[in-house]
């Protein structure tokens, strides 16, 4: 019997063609070396790493704005629009 929660679906790698800047692609090279695995591994690495921290951030970024609109507290709505604003337009 097989149990669907124990199937593991395994994705199919697709090739895709992308084009570094040299200084970047020495940097993601001399990553690979220094922990002895390929290029290619580094870089879905740092991909996955990217679009994690990406999704983190605009999770971030609504908790911030439902607590805005729930906060009452005048100091504490000042403080999460400075925050916002940080987010929103950089330093």
């Amino acid at each position: 019997m097989v149990y669907p929660c124990l199937v593991t679906t395994i994705e199919k790698p697709v090739r895709q063609s992308v084009s570094l800047p040299a200084r970047l692609a020495r940097r993601v090279r001399t990553l690979a070396k220094n922990r002895k695995t390929s290029t290619n591994r580094v870089l879905v690495e740092l991909i996955e790493t990217g679009i994690e921290s990406k999704e983190a951030e605009k999770s971030r970024f609504f908790d911030l704005a439902d607590k805005l609109s729930s906060t009452s507290d005048p100091a504490e709505r000042k403080r999460i629009k400075e925050i916002l604003a940080r987010m929103t337009f950089g330093e």
